[in-house]
């Protein structure tokens, strides 16, 4: 005898073994309702097929089935609840290939949006987390009560090993913590990995040397996985403490290895969102950075980017502080269309990083908004200063010097030269 199954069971009331995911539903012409949609994605997502089987046995049915337990017509949002045992809990790839697989090609749906994901304490009891959080970065920089503050070397590609080791050196003369390679910096025929490792490392030593502060490199060691940790041991064995990885080109499963691979390594993961946005930026169809977020915060990802709300990039307020929250705290309480309670128990927080067409100007903004709990970037508002890369380091630590002060920049700038001038190029 064929199961016929109901996915929609709106008395359902989901309990701590379910994986919860919600959803932005828009129903194709051909779809009779949001309900019959609803029960598309249900079944293609676990159990069910586009027909009745045979093979699919009542046990397995009682067992296994998911429940959509919410739906707000007006808004086109539902949740389903998927029993725990339908994941492979340490295996995120097969996690998403389940509630972010092939419903995104069915054609029951126009458009289709994973807009959060609520983890059970089982699975996030299989992951690692982060090594470090916020609590120990800070203690590696030694920096406490502000936020940290770092430059990427521009331009993002060219420079050789030398000419690129000097920008770091003018960075952090000029007062800045961290320099980072960007997303596209790998080993370059003109900019060889570890060539460029050994001469900034050499340059920062000489720089902690001098001023007696921490100074921190990120090299972008992304690649094929095998690269990836022999990249990772060169920076360690050359006194590195960070590497920083392009986490959606290399992919979740690359993720766990690494995060796997270095945790008896004292080195912290930067995670960059390079080509996130080809999934994100769409408010209808593909899922949200929160939904990113939050896996990069089960995989072990110790920082990671998460939007500026002002500058070059998009995303808006009330999605960056959702992100951050989330990211920070250990619990997180949801709401209806955009957000899913989610406990964290033992998982470590993740810091967030704010880059993109910031300058010192954005300073006050940043602080007010987003907090010190951060790292800020500063690009080409550090290298695009009138007088060269120190002199733009220095002006973005006198803008946090002011802000932290409660003193305006234009004040701040009027015993302060290198905030001055940003202050005439970018205002």
């Amino acid at each position: 005898m064929i199961q016929v199954i109901d996915y929609v069971d709106l008395d359902h009331v989901p309990d701590e073994n379910e994986l919860i995911a919600m959803y932005h539903v828009e129903k194709a012409p051909s779809c009779k309702s949001l309900e019959h949609a609803s029960m598309e994605i249900a079944k293609e997502s676990s159990i069910g097929t586009w027909t009745d089987i045979v093979t699919l046995s009542p046990e397995i049915a009682k067992r296994l089935k998911p429940s959509v337990f919410y739906i707000d017509k007006e808004n086109q949002v539902i949740k389903i609840a998927y029993t725990k045992e339908l994941f492979e809990m340490d295996n995120m790839p097969q996690i998403l290939s389940a509630v972010a697989g092939n419903i995104f090609g069915m054609k029951a749906l126009q458009n289709l949006r994973l807009l959060d994901i609520s983890f059970p304490r089982d699975i996030v009891n299989s992951y690692k987390g982060p090594k470090f959080g916020i609590e120990g970065i800070r203690n590696t920089l030694k920096v406490h009560g502000r936020p940290l503050l770092g430059t990427i070397v521009k331009p993002k590609v060219g420079l050789n090993e030398t000419e690129h080791a000097r920008v770091c050196g003018e960075a952090w003369e000029g007062g800045l913590d961290i320099v980072k390679d960007d997303e596209n910096l790998t080993n370059m025929t003109f900019n060889r990995f570890e060539k460029r490792i050994e001469e900034t490392l050499k340059i920062r030593d000489k720089i902690e040397n001098e001023t007696g502060d921490k100074k921190i490199y990120m090299p972008n060691i992304t690649a094929k996985m095998s690269i990836m940790k022999k990249r990772a041991d060169f920076v360690a064995d050359n006194g590195g403490e960070y590497v920083m990885v392009d986490i959606l080109t290399v992919g979740f499963s690359a993720l766990q290895e690494l995060r796997d691979y270095l945790e008896d390594k004292n080195l912290v993961i930067h995670a960059h969102r390079a080509l996130h946005a080809a999934l994100t930026r769409n408010k209808k169809h593909g899922l949200t950075m929160l939904v990113l977020a939050k896996i990069m915060r089960l995989i072990g990802m110790d920082q990671l980017h998460t939007g500026t709300i002002i500058g070059k990039m998009e995303g808006g307020k009330k999605e960056v502080l959702e992100i951050n929250e989330t990211i920070t705290q250990q619990i997180i309480i949801g709401n209806d269309l955009t957000r899913l309670d989610q406990d964290w128990g033992v998982i470590k927080p993740v810091l967030p990083v704010a880059s993109g067409g910031l300058s010192p100007l954005h300073v006050p903004a940043l602080i007010d908004i987003l907090g010190i709990d951060m790292v800020y970037q500063f690009g080409g508002g550090c290298h695009g200063h009138p007088d060269g890369t120190k002199a733009g380091a220095k002006a973005i630590v006198q803008a946090l010097e002011a802000t932290l002060k409660g003193t305006s920049l234009e004040d701040h700038a009027k015993t302060h030269d290198e905030l001055a001038k940003a202050l005439s190029k970018w205002s």
